[in-house]
């Protein structure tokens, strides 16, 4: 008889408050969400588990739906991947659902796209009550001027300009195929898709806008940023509060869930 253990791959969705993470990549001090995804998965499993995401986002950014993978030998019912992981995970983050896939699934090589939204309030004072959950500009934006940048940078481009010192990918080109921009009462929401985003891609576009907004760069301006190809002509990036990771697109053979989840705050109808 044989008596290996025949190991299995799930796949996770996972949301979580990155205010409480230095991040989601591991790293010594232990305080990020795969350190803690990686924890509560081992108690279920009863062995060491090391698991991988679809993105990894920075310190302080949120996720409504990021993806993950894990190996593990242990038979255990999908529930308990949710239900009995949560019960070990602390409060800011959670499993929403689990499955079962085949050896070809990778959270990560196996996705064609990623969302993310931005929420930032345009208001005199900061907030208080949606601290670390939205990005703060206190002047005036133009909505409108803002609406026309984020088209113009629509299709594929080289992103050198929006891209971190430290960004891994191994080309600058990718293809921005949604950058929406709407407003209610202040609060400007981002909506933005693409195959895949460069380190800080996201947080230094709206850096960008938000120049765009107040007047500081015009449209010409922004053109001749992405023609430049020189990050350091571009606007600061933006603070990491107002931005959450809301869907990973995958090819409907692997039979996941709805991996899009939309971000909400209390503010936005």
């Amino acid at each position: 008889m044989d008596d290996r253990k025949v190991g299995v791959r799930i796949a996770l969705g996972v949301e979580y408050d990155g205010r409480a993470f230095s991040g989601w990549q591991s790293q010594p001090d232990g305080n990020t969400v795969q350190d803690a995804l990686n924890r509560a998965l081992s108690v279920i499993a009863h062995e060491p588990v090391v698991c991988a995401a679809a993105g990894r986002t920075d310190a302080g950014v949120h996720a409504a739906m990021q993806v993950a993978h894990f190996d593990t030998t242990a038979r255990r019912p999908l529930s308990a991947w949710v239900r009995g992981v949560n019960a070990h995970l602390p409060p800011e983050v959670a499993v929403v659902w689990a499955r079962e896939v085949g050896d070809d699934f990778h959270a990560r090589f196996s996705a064609f796209s990623r969302s993310y939204s931005y929420f930032l309030l345009n208001h005199p004072v900061r907030p208080s009550l949606l601290a670390g959950k939205v990005g703060w500009y206190h002047a005036p934006l133009d909505a409108g001027a803002m609406r026309e940048a984020a088209v113009s940078l629509l299709g594929r481009h080289d992103f050198s300009s929006f891209r971190a010192a430290e960004c891994q990918a191994k080309s600058p080109e990718k293809h921005l195929q949604r950058f929406d921009v709407d407003e209610q009462d202040g609060l400007i929401r981002f909506d933005l898709t693409a195959d895949a985003f460069l380190h800080h891609m996201v947080r230094n576009l709206v850096g960008a806008l938000v120049y765009v907004g107040s007047g500081r760069l015009s449209l010409d301006g922004l053109s001749e940023l992405v023609a430049a190809r020189e990050r350091r002509r571009a606007p600061p990036t933006f603070m990491p509060d107002g931005l959450y990771l809301t869907g990973v697109g995958y090819p409907e053979t692997f039979g996941l869930p709805s991996c899009a989840q939309p971000a909400r705050l209390a503010l936005w109808r």
